[in-house]
């Protein structure tokens, strides 16, 4: 029997993958549609096996011989199918979108593998979407197949993440272990939240549409976060700058720490915000503070989606600066133009919320001695 296997379904840069091989998993395989998110995983991934194109493509078969393993012999699988038919960003979400329906893939791939245990995690708009009617078809489905599962929405922050984000998560196994989530480890009565501050105030300082393929880090690591996000690397890549416009930049200059689009003057506003009730896109336009935590990283770091200017430089949020409040180590070098290295780290599962979720897991079944009866 295999134990501390892992194989990563609709992996994208692999955060998921990242936060299981952190715990000590082994990663087999992943797969992923996305050509440059596939690219990131085979750079980041060595040991693992990459499975392009949609995962419509792949048979149990040739996932199993991939892998290199029979069925029944792989410890988790994990996955993250495409969210955005139930983002609360699409405004059209719903059952009806394709997107929603990849979950059924999903449940596809369990049948063939019938791994120990299964984590699949989505957006939280998938409990309202449609009327929870996916949650229902995941929990039903894999009951149907002989798992125990639960779901939770898990907030990154509590687990050393510098970033507000809410995940739905699903945790289950056919084993026969209860199932329990990971308890936070950040907050009130806890170790305190980590910061902007900690996160990224090392990287080299940038101008407005400065940037190099290559950083040295120019100063030493301030916090543990640092230190940790570092782990050994001799500078950064994927530290640019995009160059905002002259209207933006101008709007920027009225922006404090924490502040939005409030503290923009009308004359300098966008049309179609200049009617806006105060009480309305409250973070559009928002300059982050240091002794914060970061709004939820998109797919792209657009200051009319919302806080995404720098604390005390005027510009916009880097690759590497998102990677960093994901909880990326800066040894992941995101390939493809800088658009998509935008939507793969906007995409993924905070490494650290799944590394969060892997030590759980092996809490579980060291608890009642599986894993030592499996080997």
């Amino acid at each position: 029997m295999t134990d501390r296997t892992v194989i990563d379904l609709f992996c994208g840069a692999g955060g998921l993958s990242e936060g299981f091989r952190q715990a000590g998993y082994h990663v087999l395989a992943g797969n992923d549609f996305f050509d440059a998110a596939g690219a990131t995983f085979v750079a980041t991934h060595p040991e693992a096996r990459f499975l392009p194109g949609p995962i419509q493509d792949h048979s149990v078969q040739s996932i199993l011989k991939v892998a290199g393993l029979k069925r029944g012999e792989l410890n988790v699988l994990v996955g993250g199918p495409p969210c955005q038919g139930f983002s609360v960003y699409n405004h059209q979400r719903g059952l009806h979108d394709a997107r929603s329906s990849l979950y059924h893939e999903y449940l596809r791939v369990v049948a063939g593998l019938k791994p120990q245990w299964v984590v699949l995690e989505n957006v939280t708009g998938m409990t309202s979407a449609g009327g929870g009617g996916a949650v229902t078809g995941i929990v039903e489905g894999l009951g149907a197949l002989g798992y125990n599962v639960s779901a939770k929405i898990l907030r990154a922050e509590e687990y050393g993440v510098p970033q507000e984000r809410r995940r739905l998560v699903f945790i289950g196994n056919r084993i026969g272990v209860p199932i329990e989530f990971p308890k936070p480890t950040h907050g009130v009565n806890l170790e305190p939240f980590v910061t902007i501050e900690d996160a990224i105030s090392d990287l080299p300082r940038l101008k407005n549409g400065e940037g190099y393929e290559v950083s040295s880090y120019e100063t030493s690591p301030t916090s543990s976060y640092q230190k940790a996000m570092r782990n050994g690397q001799n500078g950064v890549t994927n530290h640019a700058a995009a160059k905002l416009s002259k209207v933006n930049l101008d709007r920027l200059h009225h922006i404090p720490q924490g502040g939005s689009w409030r503290d923009i003057p009308i004359d300098l506003l966008p049309e179609g915000m200049k009617k806006a009730k105060r009480s309305d896109h409250t973070k559009r336009y928002g300059r982050l503070t240091w002794k914060g935590l970061a709004s939820t990283i998109l797919t792209k770091c657009d200051p009319h989606w919302g806080a995404y200017f720098h604390p005390d430089q005027d510009r916009t949020l880097t690759v590497r600066e998102a990677a960093r409040l994901q909880s990326f180590p800066d040894s992941f070098e995101f390939k493809g133009s800088r658009t998509e290295q935008y939507v793969q780290v906007g995409n993924a599962v905070p490494p650290l919320l799944g590394r969060a979720i892997a030590e759980r897991i092996l809490q579980m079944t060291n608890s009642v001695g599986y894993l030592e009866a499996a080997e």
